[in-house]
């Protein structure tokens, strides 16, 4: 504090004081001084008119603090002790307000000044003007006051306020609804409108904000079409909006007030009525219907251009004596005693009436067919018969011809019914022919009753061949395997060997008839057991069955490659069944040092787009096409039937192993589950099997 002061020369100061005295009155600012040593303040007047007091010279620092606002009182100490802090830079600037001692009147006043040290740095001397602000900071106070009130009816307006700072068009106030209607958040506030509205860019309206801040003259429009992302899609609205200049005192535009209403409902409803009237009259040409109306003050009808050319006027209204003239004479009485009736208080409102019309011009004779409704205004005064006229002469020409056939037929009725009695007599004779005829059918179904019997015994039958073949067949073929072990041990050392070939024949045979066995039984199994209606993974199938063909999958180094399977209704066991016998076959029946290349492409196939000569089991609209296909040795297309056949093998058991069953479980699994299998091949091209099953 002390580095850049220089000594103080009272002197000097007090020529100073001399000096600016008149200025000091001119500017209504008051000077002070506090002794930092007795802390007695020494002030002018008007010091002492800001705290409100009687004239006297100097008082003491705390009896001055005591009439400062209690609000303000810890604030001035701390500027106090800041301005006389030896580290500081001795600079003191606050404003308060005072309470004054004899009229209590509340003042706000600003003191300014600094602290003084000498060379030793210590403080001997804090001293300032003062003024009075209270005009500022009242009026300051006012403005905010007045800007808080602009902003609070801005926010709580029910229609969408913006207000757009500078040429910029920064956002600097939003109330909810304009930022809803934007779609977007509160974040907006303070952002330029066209980065925080993007989709702005191309359309007219920031050229016609910079165009009202420019001319200081306020736009307005009705149903404006605006494009705004809400809800992350560019949309479209329909808005009346107003952008009004906000300008200051020198008249100069610092702001946009932009006042908008969302009248989206109102223009699409607008449109949907006149597109529903240019549907109704274009249903009314479609149906070639005439319209007309009564005006019941003036008594005068309008018709429309089709009623016209019927009635043979050129102008548009008539009155009703004119009109009654296309009705013939005997006609007349009877039209006007129903308008006159529909007309008078309570009554239904509602005409119809079906009367001759006489073409002015030609003479033409019509007949139409007239319907009306009664409007009112809001007295309950009926003013208008409005309705629609149906030329309906074909039509009564139509009908009164039909009624003539109808006398004609009657006529002719009454000769077929004499023809009818002696067919009656006819059928007497034919029914007991057919009674006959039922005796007939009715040995046939005892027949068929029979049949149904000798299935359900072949069924049964059936299930015994697999209990014998599960326990009594393969018992007889374990015992021969145990025994050609023991008698393979006991001639394990033979001289001879013949022993031993004939018991490895003897074994080899055994395995192929178990086997076997375990193949019928499974096809028997599956033949007798239809397949449960439960969601079945294929892709959890198909996984199980790899699992299972692992060790021939590594030991061939097969490739496989498997489309996403689908869920189907079936059995988890016998489907796994169907894939593990054809994954199989694809490994077993592979080239010669050529690794088996296994591809299964999945798809949907409608009903009427199956292959000709497929049948599935059960019809539905569409199948999962599920196509296997291999680079094996493939076979002669020829036997594609046979191979699905029990026992029917196109290769030599020494060639390949197997019992000739699998493809025929694969064909009743697949017939089991509602749909068809077929195969495609040919010799040393790989072979391609093909599923259906039902969606």
């Amino acid at each position: 504090m002390t580095g850049e002061q220089k000594p103080y020369n009272q002197d000097k100061a007090l020529n100073e004081r001399l000096d600016v005295n008149f200025a000091l009155k001119a500017a209504r600012l008051g000077v002070w001084e506090v002794d930092p040593a007795t802390s007695i303040v020494h002030w002018d007047e008007r010091c002492q008119e800001l705290y409100g007091m009687a004239q006297s010279n100097q008082i003491l620092y705390d009896q001055a603090v005591r009439h400062i606002h209690p609000d303000d009182i810890d604030r001035v100490n701390q500027a106090v002790q800041l301005a006389i802090d030896p580290q500081g830079s001795g600079e003191y600037d606050v404003t308060y307000r005072t309470i004054g001692a004899r009229d209590g009147r509340l003042r706000w006043v600003r003191f300014m000044g600094r602290s003084y040290a000498n060379e030793a740095g210590e403080v001997f001397r804090f001293s300032g003007v003062a003024q009075d602000v209270t005009e500022d900071v009242l009026s300051r106070q006012r403005i905010e006051l007045s800007e808080q009130r602009f902003r609070g009816l801005i926010k709580e307006a029910p229609f969408a306020i913006g207000v757009y700072a500078t040429r910029e068009l920064i956002i600097d106030m939003a109330n909810d609804t304009m930022i809803k209607v934007w779609g977007k958040t509160p974040a907006v506030i303070g952002m330029k409108l066209a980065e925080a509205l993007p989709e702005l860019e191309g359309q007219p309206f920031i050229g016609l904000l910079e165009q009202v801040y420019d001319t200081n003259v306020a736009y307005q429009t009705d149903e404006q079409e605006v494009y705004l992302v809400v809800d992350g899609r560019l949309q479209s609205f329909w808005f009346t909006f107003t952008y009004q200049p906000l300008t200051n005192e020198e008249g100069n535009v610092y702001a946009i007030l932009n006042m908008a209403v969302d009248v989206t409902d109102r223009v699409l409803a607008n449109r949907r009525l006149i597109n529903t009237e240019e549907t109704l009259r274009g249903a009314i040409e479609l149906a070639e219907l005439a319209t007309w109306s009564l005006d019941i003050e003036t008594n005068t009808f309008s018709y429309s251009k089709r009623f016209m050319g019927w009635l043979g006027f050129t102008a548009e209204t008539k009155t009703l004596d004119e009109a009654l003239d296309t009705v013939p004479v005997e006609y007349r009485n009877m039209v006007a005693y129903t308008i006159d009736s529909v007309i008078q208080p309570g009554s239904s409102g509602r005409y119809e009436n079906e009367h001759p019309i006489i073409n002015r011009l030609t003479g033409q004779v019509r007949i139409i067919h007239t319907q009306a409704q009664l409007f009112y205004n809001e007295k309950g005064t009926p003013i208008t018969l409005s309705g629609s006229a149906q030329d309906v002469t074909e039509q009564r020409r139509l009908q009164l011809a039909l009624e003539q056939q109808v006398r004609e037929r009657t006529e002719e009725l009454e000769i077929t019914n004499e023809e009818l009695a002696a067919t009656i007599e006819e059928l007497a004779a034919t029914n007991e022919e057919l009674a006959a005829t039922n005796e007939e059918l009715t040995e046939a179904n005892q027949g068929l009753a029979e049949s149904n019997q000798h299935l359900t015994r072949s069924n049964q039958n059936l299930e015994q061949f697999a209990y014998i073949a599960s326990h009594d067949l393969q018992e007889p073929l374990r015992k021969i395997q145990q025994f050609s072990d023991l008698l393979k041990t006991r001639y394990a050392f033979s001289s001879s060997g013949d022993e031993l070939v004939y018991l490895e024949r003897m074994q080899v045979a055994a395995s192929r008839m178990s086997l076997l066995i375990k193949d019928l039984l499974a096809f028997s199994r599956i033949s007798t057991s239809p397949a449960p209606a439960a969601r079945v993974s294929l892709s959890r199938v198909v996984g199980e069955a790899l699992e299972n063909l692992s060790v021939a999958i590594d030991e061939t180094n097969a490739q496989i490659e498997i489309d996403p399977l689908p869920t189907v209704l079936g059995d988890a066991s016998q489907l796994g069944q169907l894939f593990q016998n054809l994954f199989s076959n694809a490994l077993k029946f592979r080239r010669q040092d050529v690794s088996p290349q296994i591809r299964v492409h999945v798809g949907v196939v409608q009903l009427e787009d199956l292959p000709a000569g497929v049948k599935p089991t059960r019809q539905t609209a569409a199948y999962h096409s599920i196509e296997i296909t291999d680079n094996g040795i493939g076979f002669d297309e020829k036997y594609a039937d046979r191979i699905f056949q029990v026992f029917q093998r196109l290769h030599g058991r020494n060639e390949f192993a197997g019992t000739g069953v699998g493809l025929a479980i694969c064909q009743k699994v697949v017939t089991n589950h509602g749909g068809a299998i077929s195969a495609m091949s040919q010799p040393g091209f790989g072979a391609k099997f093909s599923i259906y099953l039902p969606v």
